[in-house]
């Protein structure tokens, strides 16, 4: 029988191949949103989602559904607490991305550090007095604070300490241990991590834990010379808080390639401002993540719908479900 995935956007082409390969018959929303998908997903075994969301009412009506993929590690559009109570299994592409995360992180620190993109504009405007505002500086001997410890902070931290960066970390699922043996100051408190830190960089999923994690009183604990980036997701900071912040210049810059509404809003007083560096929500999109995530979901995906227990998913419960014991 030809399994029937659907997919809200085209993947990589590797990532397509292994569909392909296996002889999906697949459909191609270019829609996210889960109303639009629904038709299509009536039929289906498989849903890919890149870009969109899957709620409840969606995966109820979706009968022949048995698995959900992420081309990625973010779950936050799933409702995996539906999807474990239906027995199916939400796939994930753990470790990836994780690198080409990492590495746009810091770019985006440097860039912040060296008031690149300013510079870059003020020049091509014939201001070559720009070179003289002194904003740029020295990342050597600087602290990082790292808000999440898993693959992509740790190499984050690898590559800020490699140039001479102090690293502190705030991971309370980090044992202190783990954190202190890698030469890195381990933090309990997020408020210690934030304080007297040059580079804030956040690394956590969005739950509601971490939703509006870093508002007024975190940035109260920041300073004129404090740059913050954002690769994880864009909830986790209070935009609008992070907005007047940077308005004021209460914080040197920020380096943001997640936000709160995407795709974003171009009028939005954030993107008016200078000492703000954007990216759309590109750090896990190099030639290698893509192919990877997309590859990994698609495999997984094909697994799962072959019978398989995949083991990269982000709820194993599902396997507990009665259709896994036919």
């Amino acid at each position: 029988m030809i399994m029937k995935v659907v997919i809200s956007h085209r993947l990589h082409d590797n990532g397509m191949k292994v569909l392909e390969d296996a002889n999906a018959q697949v459909a191609i929303t270019n829609d996210g949103n889960p109303k639009i998908m629904l038709p299509e997903l009536l039929d289906a075994e498989g849903l890919i989602i890149r870009i969109g969301s899957i709620d409840r009412e969606t995966m109820l009506q979706a009968k022949n559904l048995k698995v959900i993929g992420r081309p990625g590690v973010g779950v936050d559009d799933v409702d995996v607490k539906t999807a474990t109570e239906l027995g199916i299994p939400v796939v994930i592409a753990p470790g990836s991305n994780t690198r080409s995360v990492a590495e746009h992180a810091f770019a985006l620190m440097f860039a912040c550090a060296k008031d690149i993109v300013r510079s870059d504009n003020e020049m091509r405007k014939g201001n070559f007095a720009i070179r003289s505002s002194y904003k740029a500086y020295e990342l050597n001997h600087k602290t990082l604070a790292l808000i999440g410890y898993g693959r992509i902070g740790s190499i984050l931290a690898q590559m800020s300490k490699a140039i001479g960066m102090n690293v502190k970390v705030y991971d309370p699922f980090v044992k202190q241990g783990t954190i202190e043996q890698e030469g890195y100051i381990y933090c309990t408190e997020l408020d210690d991590v934030i304080r007297d830190s040059h580079v804030i960089s956040i690394h956590v999923p969005l739950t509601n834990e971490t939703r509006n994690l870093i508002g007024e009183h975190e940035f109260s604990l920041m300073n004129e010379h404090t740059i913050l980036i954002n690769c994880a997701r864009g909830e986790v900071i209070d935009e609008p808080v992070l907005t007047k912040v940077l308005q004021e210049g209460k914080i040197h810059s920020a380096g943001l390639d997640v936000f709160a509404c995407e795709p974003v809003d171009i009028n939005s007083p954030l993107f008016q401002l200078d000492n703000v560096i954007v990216s759309p929500h590109m750090a896990g999109q190099t030639k290698e993540a893509a192919s990877g995530v997309a590859t990994m979901a698609a495999e997984g995906v094909v697994a799962v719908i072959n019978g398989e227990k995949w083991p990269y998913v982000c709820n194993p419960e599902a396997y507990n479900h009665p259709r896994w014991n036919k």
